[in-house]
C-alpha cells in the first residue's frame, strides 16, 4: 500500500504537466506498435529470462501542441504534451503483461518550420506501470528484474514524422522503456524494453499548425541563485528487508545562462536510516551512513514555473553502508515554482542508470542581484 501510495503520488505530480499549458492547441491522437528486445544486465538468470520473452506492444496517447506563441513556447519549438496508455501484447508468467499510464512531452529538433513535411523530435514520458507480475522467492524466483506489480513507466525516446495531410501523420520512434519501483522493495534490477514503433498521428482540429511570427522577448537578467533543497525518499536493501529512510540537502549556485538554461555547481549531504537495524553487531560511525558530493546541475525551463533538473554528482565521500555502489551519481526530474522562492519536485537519484531513490524534493530559491541585462 505504501508503494501504491507513493508511486500515485509520483504520477500525481508528472500528471500537471500536460494542464500547465494553455488550452489553446492543436489537439491529436496517436496510435502505434512497439517492438523490440528486452535487456538485461549479464546475469544468467536475465538471460534465462530474456530468452522466453518477445516483447510486443501498443501505445494510445491523447494530447496538444499549444499554438500560443509565448517565448517559453518558442524557445522549445512549441512542445507537445498528453497523455497515454502503453500495454503489453503478449502475457508472461514471469513479468505478467505490463501496462502504463503516464504524461508525455515531445520537443522538436531544429529550428521553426512549421510548413515542412518531415519532423524529428525527442520525447519523455512519466507515469506508473502495473499489471506486472512480481518476484517471489517460491512462485516466481526468476524474475529479479522487479519485486513491486505497481512501478514507475519511464520512456525516453527520438522520433521522426512524416506529414501526409493536414489531418494525418505517419511516424517511426526508438528508445528506451523502464519499469522500476526505485528501490523502494528489492530486488530491483528493472524491467527495460527499447522498443522501436510505427504508427500513426490523427489531428483532431484539421488545420495546419501556424503560431505565427517570433515573439517579443523580455530582457534576459544575467544573476546568479542559491537553490536550498530537501531530498526525501525510500529504500529498500536487501531481499525480503522493508524499507527505510532517505534523504538529505542539497545547495547549489546556479547561473542563469539563457532564457532555457541555468547551470551551475553544489554540494550534497545524503543520509540513509536503518543501519543499526540492519546492522546490530557492528559499531555503525557517522561516514558510514552520510555522504557528501559535489555536484554539477543543470536547469532545463519549460514554461515560466515548471522545469527540469538534471545533476552529475561525484561523491568527496561514500557511505558503504547505503549502497553507493559508484564513485558518482546522477539525477533527472521535474519540479515546480510554487511562488518566486518556493519549488517542490520529485527527481530519480542512480548510480551508473540504477536506480538509488526517488527524492521528493521541497525547496528555496535566493536570487542574487542582477549583475548583467541582456537584451534579446
Amino acid at each position: 500500500m505504501r508503494l501504491k501510495l507513493f508511486l500515485a503520488v509520483v504520477y500525481g505530480f508528472f500528471g500537471l504537466m500536460p494542464f500547465l499549458v494553455n488550452a489553446q492547441s492543436e489537439k491529436f491522437i496517436d496510435i502505434s506498435y512497439d517492438r523490440g528486445p528486452m535487456i538485461g544486465n549479464n546475469k544468467d538468470w536475465a538471460d534465462e529470462l530474456i530468452d522466453k520473452i518477445d516483447y510486443a506492444g501498443v501505445d494510445v496517447r491523447f494530447g496538444w501542441r499549444s499554438n500560443q506563441n509565448t517565448y517559453y513556447n518558442y524557445i522549445n519549438r512549441f512542445p507537445s504534451y498528453g497523455l497515454g496508455f502503453t500495454s503489453a501484447l503478449n502475457y508472461y508468467s514471469e513479468i505478467g503483461r505490463p501496462m502504463g499510464i503516464y504524461a508525455f512531452g515531445e520537443f522538436p529538433f531544429g529550428k521553426i518550420n512549421v510548413d515542412r513535411k518531415w519532423n524529428f523530435s525527442y520525447y519523455s514520458q512519466v507515469g506508473i506501470g502495473f499489471n506486472m507480475n512480481p518476484y517471489d522467492a517460491e512462485t516466481n524466483p526468476l524474475n529479479r528484474f522487479v519485486s513491486t506489480a505497481i512501478n514507475a513507466h519511464i520512456h525516453f525516446g527520438i522520433k521522426a514524422a512524416y506529414r501526409l495531410t493536414n489531418s494525418l501523420e505517419v511516424f517511426s520512434s526508438i528508445g528506451t522503456k523502464h519499469y522500476s519501483n526505485g528501490s523502494i522493495k528489492k530486488p530491483n534490477a528493472g524491467v527495460n524494453f527499447v522498443p522501436i514503433a510505427l504508427g500513426l498521428r490523427l489531428n483532431l482540429d484539421n488545420q495546419p499548425f501556424n503560431p505565427g511570427s517570433k515573439p517579443e522577448f523580455p530582457p534576459l537578467e544575467k544573476r546568479g541563485f542559491w537553490n536550498i533543497a530537501a531530498y526525501t525518499g525510500l529504500k529498500s536493501y536487501e531481499i525480503g528487508e522493508k524499507a527505510y529512510f532517505r534523504g538529505g540537502v542539497g545547495v547549489n549556485y546556479l547561473w542563469e545562462i539563457s532564457y532555457k538554461y541555468r547551470g551551475g555547481i553544489g554540494i550534497d549531504w545524503f543520509y540513509g536510516a536503518g543501519a543499526h537495524e540492519r546492522f546490530p553487531d557492528e559499531n555503525i560511525s557517522f561516514t558510514d551512513v552520510n555522504s557528501f558530493a559535489v555536484v554539477g546541475s543543470w536547469e532545463w525551463k519549460l514554461t515560466e514555473k515548471l522545469y527540469m533538473p538534471i545533476a552529475f554528482g561525484v561523491y568527496l565521500s561514500k557511505a558503504d553502508l547505503n549502497q553507493e555502489i559508484a564513485g558518482f551519481y546522477e539525477r533527472i526530474g521535474v519540479r515546480y515554482r510554487l511562488t518566486d522562492h518556493v519549488f517542490a519536485g520529485v527527481q530519480i537519484k542512480a548510480h551508473e542508470a540504477k536506480a538509488d531513490f526517488f527524492e521528493f524534493t521541497l525547496g528555496y530559491t535566493i536570487p542574487g542581484k542582477v549583475r548583467k541585462i541582456v537584451n534579446p
